[in-house]
């Protein structure tokens, strides 16, 4: 074997080949190092943790045929309309979204009332319009893509607008406790909860949030729904205690990376796709297609956001610029890095804890193709979730799906 699986990822993105996602995994997986034996292959499924799985291929066959699936290697659904998406230009989604958004964070101030002033102050720090609310645009976007493919008109159901919220606020939960455990004094460029009033009342405004919107998952009606969400929320707790701890080796260490990844990000986009779809579909390869668009898009976001904490400037991300090195924490532009600094392992084990550990990581990683590394993954994710995609009827929030993927690739906060 010429190395651990995913750096075998660097000869191809340096030579530029225009390989897609399975190509690209298939050559993580440590199969054959010759060129002749990576481009194409069989591919089969091996579990990893939770609905996330990692490919492992044998030669000689065209993997077009083929689309990543939670429950294993499937054919591509028998869809009524396969066609691709145009060059044109599509639709920008924030501005498609924008109406179903408008009265989106009144609603879920309704949805946080509490008696409490002080509380209810707490709760409704964050939604104040400034996130990216990249989740609920991209529920909105995908049910009424989802609505039209499934011959029906694309406006949203009641229970489809309900779950864009719901993610919305289950995400911001997530971001009040995140902070507390990473002792964090700012988000979104202003002070952060806990910075302000504590972190034991930070630890119960994030409850509550989160106990609202299980409390407006229940009134959706749908059990399968209620399971399907219910495992996003569990996916980020997991994911959180994976981020508290690490891998000595190399393999699993960046295995390890990619499974936080996608329970801590991806899960929670991929599940509220996959709920929306449910509302207005019983085929499962039309839940899947919409799964596996939030999968792919959602990693390919963290991958794009830890490229940033090496990227940009405090100014831009609203948080300090190399936050996740001081939290200890070794992510995809690091881990590329170890290839052309063998230095970092140790740093890694000891969570750069070292005096002048962070500087040294730092400047490791720039002075490596692991930033490059890290953005053509998840350049591959975004392909991949294209793909998917474009298995639905066409429609120009289908096509805004797929502008989001490019504006995920390019954003600079």
């Amino acid at each position: 074997m010429a190395g651990p699986w995913w750096r075998l990822c660097r000869r191809w993105a340096i030579g530029g080949a225009t390989t897609t996602l399975s190509e690209t995994l298939r050559c993580f997986s440590g199969g054959p190092a010759s060129s002749s034996a990576c481009p194409l292959g069989r591919a089969s499924w091996s579990s990893g943790a939770g609905d996330e799985r990692r490919p492992s291929f044998s030669p000689q066959t065209h993997s077009k045929a083929f689309h990543l699936s939670s429950s294993g290697l499937r054919r591509a659904p028998r869809c009524s309309c396969r066609a691709t998406h145009s060059d044109a230009r599509p639709e920008d989604p924030f501005t498609l979204a924008q109406k179903d958004l408008s009265s989106l964070y009144d609603d879920i101030k309704k949805e946080l009332f509490v008696s409490t002033k002080e509380l209810k102050h707490l709760c409704d720090y964050y939604f104040d319009g400034k996130g990216k609310a990249i989740r609920p645009i991209i529920v909105i976007l995908m049910s009424r893509a989802l609505n039209i493919h499934s011959n029906k008109a694309g406006d949203l159901l009641p229970g489809q607008r309900t779950i864009a919220m719901i993610s919305e606020m289950i995400h911001t939960a997530s971001l009040v406790h995140d902070d507390v455990i990473d002792s964090s004094d700012e988000r979104r460029g202003k002070r952060s909860i806990n910075d302000v009033w504590g972190q034991k009342k930070a630890i119960l405004a994030g409850d509550f949030i989160l106990s609202a919107a299980t409390t407006a998952l229940a009134r959706v009606g749908d059990s399968t729904v209620v399971k399907v969400l219910s495992q996003a929320i569990e996916d980020l707790v997991r994911g959180e205690f994976m981020q508290l701890g690490s891998k000595e080796n190399e393999n699993e260490r960046f295995k390890h990376y990619l499974d936080k990844t996608f329970k801590k990000t991806a899960s929670l986009m991929a599940h509220s796709c996959k709920a929306v779809s449910i509302l207005v579909s019983s085929d499962p390869d039309v839940h899947e297609i919409a799964y596996q668009y939030g999968r792919n898009v959602g990693i390919a976001f963290q991958l794009v956001d830890d490229v940033l904490d090496f990227t940009s400037g405090a100014d831009q991300l609203g948080k300090p610029t190399a936050a996740d090195l001081k939290l200890g924490l070794a992510t995809g532009p690091v881990l590329f890095a170890c290839q052309q600094f063998p230095e970092l392992h140790a740093m890694i084990m000891r969570r750069f804890s070292s005096r002048g550990d962070v500087d040294r990581a730092w400047q490791y990683v720039l002075q490596s193709d692991g930033v490059q590394q890290t953005t053509f993954l998840a350049r591959r994710y975004c392909e991949e979730a294209i793909r998917q995609i474009s298995l639905l009827r066409p429609s120009h929030e289908r096509d805004a799906l797929i502008r989001l993927t490019q504006i995920v690739l390019s954003r600079n906060k």
